[in-house]
């Protein structure tokens, strides 16, 4: 099956998205491609909006970075965008930016297993469970979602190296490649 696309970059001015959006809806694209891009644009926002300005296309968001964004948060978003717009949303997490996410203040020392625990969480939340953990970076106590999708979501992760590919194809639904490769 071939699914044709196509992407918002970051750098250009939000208020450009909706006639490409639109656009991209009425030439009959398959997908729209965001993404949540330090110090340029949300991707949780970008989505909502792309997906309310349409009728049938699929918005991806390729990739969330994970040290800056609370577990329960992007599974609230999440689970909300699915509630709205079901079958037509696509998430991806990641590592994020390891300069920016040390500028913010987020910068782990271990973005392995910071995802490996939040991909984990995320999946779980989104599958209706109630999720208890202690980890290095992912510390839940009894949190559940009240309105969890509901079909559980596939959760697709960002990877570049091996030890990222090998945890994405262990503990994601799928893995998003970066645009070079």
């Amino acid at each position: 099956m071939t699914v044709l696309g196509a992407v918002f970059r970051p750098q250009l001015p939000p208020e450009r998205l909706r006639p490409l959006a639109v656009a991209a809806d009425r030439a009959g694209l398959d997908e729209l491609w965001l993404w949540e891009d330090c110090f340029l644009e949300s991707g949780i926002a970008t989505a909502a909006a792309a997906l309310a300005w349409t009728e049938r296309l699929r918005v991806g968001v390729g990739l969330l970075p994970v040290p800056l964004r609370n577990v329960a948060l992007t599974a609230m978003e999440a689970a909300t965008l699915h509630r709205l717009f079901p079958g037509r949303v696509i998430l991806g997490v990641g590592h994020g930016v390891q300069p920016w996410m040390e500028q913010v203040g987020a910068r782990v020392a271990s973005p392995v297993t910071l995802l490996h625990e939040y991909l984990d969480a995320l999946r779980a939340l989104l599958a209706g469970e109630r999720v208890t953990v202690r980890g290095r970076y992912v510390s839940l106590d009894s949190v559940a979602l009240d309105w969890p999708p509901p079909t559980p979501p596939a959760v697709l992760a960002g990877a570049l190296g091996p030890r990222s590919l090998r945890l994405t194809g262990e503990a994601a639904d799928g893995t998003i490649l970066v645009a070079g490769v």
